[in-house]
């Protein structure tokens, strides 16, 4: 059934994610929004918005982007360090914003955005946290709340690799570093993964690799009210693999890899006995019939390999936001959730240990 309206959008940034992620996944949702105006500093990137958009606006400055009457919402895609002042602008000027990560650099700017798009009086602020629509980290959701492995009462999750990066993102005054880069993204992974308030979280920041004034490596660990421990990880100095996802329930085990997922975990139909701690020094009577220590009974393991179904993670951020605009179906990521993932990274900012290796010590 093809849609009555489409939205229109107006592109601040023309960048990596702007042309690389935004513009594409536009293109696959023709029928509920279309970009009618773009802007960036560069005016050359502005022939790429023009390509795939034909009769889209052009402009240099955000504030002649803002002001176009057509723009229902202003999709910022800028440089991390601009995403609140972007934001503000447009929102005051009581447009609707679709902000990609970080929502901003500070708690204290999240906190001010939520509050403008809160009060009524402006256009509303919706935060781009596309990967909660990954494959693996749906089916990490759904496995968790299908009880069979369990009380899940620790989380593992990784996203590491090796690289020297050089870029803008290793520095500091234009909101680089890893914590604002892939940290938006999985650290509301990991608060969503707690189904719990935080009781408390550790933090230790680190620059192995990269160029700089940023961390490279970040290690996060969140404790949860309900007993549940995520172990976070972003490091881009590693140069084996880790699996995305490790869990552990008190019923079995899980180790998710992309979209696939290895589990072993104890029969469903299998009710174990009551047991209670043998205080006797270990002998013929307390020991099992090997000779060794063993479980008090039998455990009956199912081991299975399953790829996690197919879902719609291209395009499901555009989905779920046209959902609320025009059928009122709340937006999935609320500000709530938006603002806390700032102040878990605030937290963490407050601690960083840079090593004073030399990044070059390789070369000549």
């Amino acid at each position: 059934m093809e849609n009555k309206r489409i939205i229109r959008l107006g592109l601040v940034g023309i960048g990596r994610a702007g042309k690389g992620m935004h513009m594409g996944e536009l293109m696959d949702v023709p029928d509920k929004f279309t970009y009618v105006a773009g802007c960036d500093i560069i005016p050359e990137r502005l022939e790429l918005i023009k390509e795939r958009f034909p009769g889209c606006k052009c402009y240099t400055k955000i504030e002649d982007l803002i002001a176009d009457p057509d723009v229902e919402i202003v999709d910022i895609a800028t440089r991390s360090v601009d995403h609140y002042a972007h934001a503000k602008m447009a929102l005051l000027a009581g447009k609707h914003v679709l902000i990609e990560k970080p929502m901003s650099c500070t708690y204290a700017q999240a906190a001010e955005l939520k509050e403008i798009s809160d009060s009524g009086k402006y256009g509303r602020l919706f935060v781009r946290h596309n990967r909660r629509f990954e494959r693996g980290y749906e089916y990490v959701r759904k496995l968790i709340d299908s009880g069979i492995l369990g009380f899940v009462h620790e989380i593992r999750l990784a996203r590491n690799s090796f690289g020297r990066r050089n870029d803008w993102q290793t520095l500091n005054e234009f909101g680089g570093g890893m914590i604002l880069n892939w940290g938006p993204h999985i650290v509301d992974h990991s608060l969503r993964l707690l189904d719990s308030p935080v009781k408390r979280m550790f933090s230790h920041l680190d620059c192995v690799t990269a160029a700089g004034d940023c961390e490279d490596a970040i290690k996060m660990i969140f404790e949860g009210e309900n007993g549940r421990i995520i172990d976070m990880e972003i490091n881009s100095g590693v140069a084996c693999h880790v699996p995305e996802y490790v869990i552990y329930g008190t019923r079995g085990s899980a180790i998710i890899d992309g979209v696939t997922a290895k589990l072993r975990y104890v029969d469903p139909a299998q009710k174990f006995n009551r047991i209670e701690a043998d205080p006797r020094t270990p002998g013929a009577t307390s020991f099992g019939a090997s000779g060794t220590f063993e479980s008090a009974e039998e455990i009956r393991w199912i081991e299975e390999e399953v790829v996690a179904p197919p879902n719609k993670e291209i395009t499901l951020p555009w989905d779920t936001l046209y959902d609320d605009l025009v059928n009122g179906i709340p937006y999935p990521i609320s500000l709530d959730q938006a603002l806390e993932v700032i102040k878990m990274i605030d937290d963490a900012k407050q601690i960083k240990h840079f090593r004073s290796v030399d990044k070059n010590e390789y070369q000549d």
